[in-house]
Parts: structure tokens; C-alpha cells; sequence
């Protein structure tokens, strides 16, 4: 058993260079593709006639995908109309928000940071979490089999300083192992391979393994591939944010009243998911085929779904240790984060649903005045 450690491992916000910065690490720069249209709304409308909500055909957003078509959310709208958008990168969803085509987005920390900072604190807020975990080091057990031997080894993760890619940075540095960041050379080569493609790397050899999110993770683990390390070991309580949700500050000021509601229907997404595992897994991979056109196999469904912890907590504390780590890394400089959360809408949702509130590690909107 390893020595106990303050853990250096970070899902981390890495956030290279304006081309690197495309994705939480579940694929690449791409345009916004419109959901079929929403069951109807009813009952009294809110402050807004319509809701416009993004997020990712992933399983890390399995709040969404479950909310959504259980019709969670839009039970909590009453009249105001719920619509929805999936993307497939971080930075087209944040310019979405930023363009007002979408109102609240489910989100990776890397993209939000990097949105928040590029904006200098005036374009989104982060109000809520919504997963933890769902990362893991996955390797070819013919070539690797304890973690010394991923020295010398090709090891893939999404692309140059996205969430994952850092996370492995920072753990290689950990160990004393030298790594340039930018072409990935070193003592371990750290091969940037979007993760579509990573399960055909690693098939074909190109890859000893990879540090990777759910799905493809358990994709790899279907291949023949063992788990040699999960994320969640490395943190405290086995939590570290994974997704939040993000608002326009400009939708946030106009109706506080909608994305509370949005934000009702989350917690009680969360928490029915939580008391319902079966039926929200089948209910996600439902949701994967309406939106991607397939499903995941069973194999990949079960392998992946447990490593994933839904939670109306942003974690916020981790959110600012991946920050100090990217910055070790020499992948982003020195961020403002003071203000990126506004706490406020989700713990009243949380009070008046008689569930513990949540804090924004000293990170929240006081941390201005505004």
C-alpha cells in the first residue's frame, strides 16, 4: 500500500492555449446540435417564456440526461418552456452562453474557468455541481502491471491541457518523473488522442493505455485492459468536481426565478437517481441513443455508471486545488477565481427542500462585493 499523501492529482483546468482549451475531455471543438423538441410545458410561466438548457450526450451528465427525459426539470418550470441543446465540446457551449443562445449549461471545470477568466468574472456563474469521479487509468495488463511500469509507456489522455491531460501531468510530477507538457515527451510519452478514437489506439497498439473519462474507460476495460488507478483514491472523501452548472450572469440577473427551478429540478434529479440507480442507468442510455443515435453495450454501461457520483455539491475546494496544479504545470497562468460562484439560488433550493447547503470554498460571489 502506498504512503498517504496530500493528494496532487487534479481533473485540472488546464487550460493551455486558447486552440488547446476545447473540451471537460469528452471530445472535440463542435457546433451545438438542436434535442427534438420538449414535452409541453404546464402551468403557471415563470419570469421567462422558455428555458434554453446545454449539455453533453455523457454520461458525467447524466443529470441532465436523466432529467430531462423523466421531465424532471421541466415539472419544475411549470409553464415556462424547457429546451434544450447537446454539445460536444466545452468552448461551443460557453460560447453559446456567452452568446445567449443557451441560458444554463452542465459544464466541465475547464471550460467554465477558462470561460470565467477570458471574461474576467463578468459572463457566467457557476450555481451548482452536478458529478464527481468517473476517471481512471486504464492499461494493456501485458505490458503494464504495477504503476512503476508506466514509465518509459505511451499513455493517452483526451488533448494537450484538457481536465484528464493535466490530472496525469500533475501525477507523473508527483512521482519525480519529468514530462514536457506542451509535445508530451518524457520520462512517460503522453499521447493527446480524443476519446473517440482512443479505444482504436489502444486496440491497435498505438497506446499502452490511457487516462481517461467515462465511457471510455470501460470501453477499454471491455478490450481486455485493467484499471490500474482510479482518481477518486486520490481525493479526499473520493470526491473532485467533474461537472457544474454554469449560468449566464445576464439570464441569472433577469430571472433568479427560472434558475431556481431549473435547479430545483436538478437536486430532485440527483436525488432520484441516487435512490434509483437501475432504472436512472437505462434511463440515461436511453437518453445517449435518442441523442447520439446508440446506446452503450451493457458491459460498458455497467462498467462506467458506478464510478460516477451525481451531487448537487460543486466541490468547490478541489475546483481551486486543480486550479494550483494546472498552474504548477505551467499550463495556465495564475487565475482570478474569486466570484465564480453563485451559491445562492441552489441553497435556497436546498434549504426549503430541508437538505444540507453547500459553500463555495471562499470562492463565492462575496469574494467581490457583487
Amino acid at each position: 500500500m502506498r504512503p498517504p499523501r496530500r493528494p496532487r492529482l487534479t481533473t485540472a483546468l488546464g487550460l493551455l492555449l486558447a486552440a488547446a482549451l476545447t473540451s471537460c475531455g469528452y471530445g472535440s471543438r463542435a457546433a451545438q446540435v438542436p434535442d427534438a423538441a420538449p414535452a409541453g410545458a404546464a402551468g403557471e410561466k415563470l419570469s421567462a417564456g422558455s428555458v434554453t438548457l446545454g449539455y453533453f450526450p455523457n454520461l458525467t451528465h447524466a443529470t441532465a440526461l436523466v432529467g430531462v427525459r423523466e421531465g424532471l426539470i421541466q415539472r419544475e418550470l411549470g409553464g415556462t418552456v424547457l429546451k434544450t441543446t447537446t454539445f460536444n465540446a466545452g468552448p461551443a457551449e460557453i460560447e453559446a452562453l456567452n452568446a445567449g443562445s443557451v441560458d444554463i449549461g452542465f459544464i466541465g471545470p475547464s471550460p467554465a474557468v477558462n470561460g470565467y477568466v477570458k471574461s474576467k468574472g463578468r459572463n457566467l456563474r457557476i450555481v451548482s455541481g452536478a458529478a464527481s469521479g468517473g476517471v481512471r487509468l486504464v492499461v494493456n495488463p501485458d505490458k503494464i502491471k504495477t504503476l512503476d511500469d508506466l514509465k518509459g509507456k505511451r499513455i493517452a489522455t483526451p488533448q494537450l491541457g484538457n481536465t484528464q491531460d493535466v490530472a496525469f501531468l500533475d501525477w507523473i510530477s508527483a512521482r519525480g518523473w519529468k514530462v514536457d507538457a506542451a509535445s508530451g515527451k518524457g520520462d512517460v510519452s503522453v499521447v493527446r488522442t480524443t476519446n473517440t478514437i482512443t479505444p482504436d489506439a489502444y486496440r491497435s497498439g498505438s497506446v499502452d493505455g490511457a487516462w481517461v473519462p467515462e465511457p471510455t474507460a470501460s470501453k477499454l476495460v471491455a478490450q481486455g485492459g485493467t484499471v490500474l488507478l482510479d482518481e477518486r483514491d486520490l481525493w479526499p472523501g473520493g470526491t473532485f468536481v467533474i461537472t457544474n452548472v454554469v449560468v449566464s450572469q445576464k439570464f441569472l440577473r433577469a430571472h433568479r426565478d427560472v434558475v431556481e427551478a431549473v435547479l430545483r429540478g436538478t437536486v430532485k434529479t440527483n436525488e432520484w437517481i441516487n435512490a434509483h440507480q437501475d432504472q436512472a442507468k437505462s434511463s440515461a442510455n436511453a437518453a445517449l441513443k435518442t441523442l447520439s443515435g446508440r446506446e452503450l453495450e451493457p458491459a460498458v454501461l455497467d462498467g462506467a455508471w458506478p464510478g460516477i457520483l451525481v451531487t448537487d455539491d460543486p466541490l468547490a475546494a478541489t475546483l481551486k486545488t486543480q486550479s494550483d496544479h494546472a498552474v504548477a504545470a505551467g499550463l495556465l497562468e495564475e487565475p482570478d477565481l474569486n466570484g465564480i460562484y453563485d451559491l445562492g439560488p441552489l441553497n435556497e433550493v436546498l434549504g426549503s427542500l430541508r437538505k444540507p447547503t453547500v459553500d463555495a470554498a471562499g470562492l463565492g460571489t462575496d469574494a467581490r462585493g457583487r
